[in-house]
């Protein structure tokens, strides 16, 4: 008994000793744009919307490449559980080299079509005019970090989530000072506005790139000869754009499913609009330790199936999503007593934060699903059962969740609560599907890659 109480014990402190650091690394971004959406939400619900909609867009543009940084996150931490870092070193420099070019194009998305994009989004010719160059400045700021996305999944391979961590409050600390100072002019600094928030987020964004780069190319060279010139294996180029567009392709089918939901909500107009940003930005306080106890289980999965340890690999899922479980159901009560006293603290506008208020009451458990989803489908990214999850993704959220969502709002006629409705249905069963793939998968054959 006490064996087992140990074992259980030390467990839980290799978790935590890899999610806390995650937790505060990506949450550190969900705070800064919830204190930067207070910040300019005085500027009123056409802002407010702007900030909304391009999220959705940028979050996209960040889906549809994330899956460099996922698949270079698993692929590495299997190598370092296998001892052969000099494979994951050369697997990185072809993540990092694809992941560039594919941040160039974000990049040129962005100087040529912002404002084309928020008119295809159904935007306003207000909106449109206001949000055009915010929205340019947040896709040059996404391209940055999917560079830096892929230097993370390295460290966080290695085990190593401190890095990560110090990168994002770099990052985020620097944008939380320059939308402080740039949108207002406050310190001396020019009065921007709405533009100065979009700037703010870019050099922050840089700064994090920088900041990564040189942690991998310099402090980490001596240990693991990161540093150097790679003949790439054709095997490992087929392997990196494989798992990367399936692990892209997953992502996108979830954020372009979500960029749908807003179309629908976008059609309920700009207060409502508003408000489903707000309850979305309180959502993603739950949604960024989901993520971090999700990237914990990649990579502690990962590195057993690496040392050649299935059944580890699997209690460690467990123990993954049991944890986080109990952090999110703590978070969901908080958010479900204080739902309007937070909405409150985004808008002064009553038919925004009255409406802001309920939707966050409806999602405040929303978080426990999403975690479960979060905990074992990346407990299933370091097994490598990629290709189950992308076809999974595409199915349910395109033929479940999108019909669903329309079918609540408008033919029910329940408007933003059918939404939110019909996001708890889908999620529910997202992560019902991928617990029972990760508890009947045969761990006798699970197999580095």
């Amino acid at each position: 008994m006490n064996k087992g109480l140990a074992e259980f014990t030390k467990h839980w402190k290799l978790i935590l000793g890899l999610a806390i650091p995650s937790i505060v690394s990506f949450a550190a971004g969900t705070v800064t744009g919830t204190i930067n959406l207070i910040m300019v939400g005085p500027m009123g619900a056409l802002v407010i919307a702007i900030v909304g909609v391009s999220n959705i867009i940028v979050y996209n543009a960040w889906a549809l490449c994330s899956g460099f940084g996922f698949s270079v996150n698993y692929l590495v931490a299997q190598n370092y559980g296998a001892g052969q870092m000099e494979q994951a070193v050369r697997r990185t420099y072809i993540a990092l080299y694809v992941s560039a070019g594919a941040a160039l194009l974000v990049v040129l998305t962005g100087w040529l079509l912002s404002a084309f994009i928020l008119k295809l989004m159904g935007g306003s010719a207000e909106l449109v005019a206001n949000g055009a160059d915010y929205l340019k400045y947040r896709l040059f700021a996404i391209a940055c970090f999917i560079v830096s996305f892929v230097f993370q999944g390295f460290f966080r391979g290695i085990g190593d989530a401190r890095t990560p961590m110090q990168m994002s409050l770099l990052a985020n600390g620097t944008m939380i000072f320059l939308t402080c100072t740039l949108t207002y002019g406050n310190l001396g600094f020019p009065e921007l506005g709405l533009r100065g928030a979009g700037l703010a987020v870019l050099i922050g964004e840089a700064l994090g790139l920088v900041g990564s780069a040189y942690v991998y190319f310099f402090r980490l060279h001596r240990r693991y000869g990161t540093r150097r010139r790679i003949a790439a294996d054709r095997s490992d180029i087929r392997l990196i754009a494989g798992e990367s567009g399936k692990l892209g392709v997953q992502e996108l089918a979830m954020s372009g499913a979500m960029f749908i939901f807003t179309m629908f909500v976008t059609r309920l107009g700009t207060e409502a609009l508003a408000a489903n940003e707000i309850a979305l930005n309180v959502m993603a306080l739950g949604y960024m330790p989901a993520f971090a106890f999700g990237a914990t289980a990649t990579i502690l999965v990962g590195q057993e199936i690496g040392r050649g340890e299935p059944y580890l690999a699997r209690r460690l899922g467990t123990d993954v999503a049991v944890l986080g479980s109990l952090f999110l159901l703590l978070m969901g009560m908080a958010e479900f007593v204080f739902s309007e006293t937070v909405a409150r603290l985004y808008s002064s506008d009553p038919a925004v934060y009255t409406l802001a208020g309920k939707l966050i009451m409806i999602s405040a458990f929303l978080q426990l699903f999403d975690g479960l989803l979060n905990y074992y489908s990346g407990a299933l990214r370091g097994l490598g059962d990629t290709s189950f999850l992308v076809r999974v993704s595409l199915v349910l959220n395109w033929l479940v969740f999108i019909p669903l969502a329309y079918g609540l709002t408008f033919m029910a006629g329940l408007g933003s609560a059918g939404a939110w409705l019909s996001l708890y249905l889908f999620l529910g069963l997202f992560a019902l599907v991928v617990c029972i793939r990760f508890y009947r998968t045969d761990w006798d054959a699970a197999r580095l890659k």
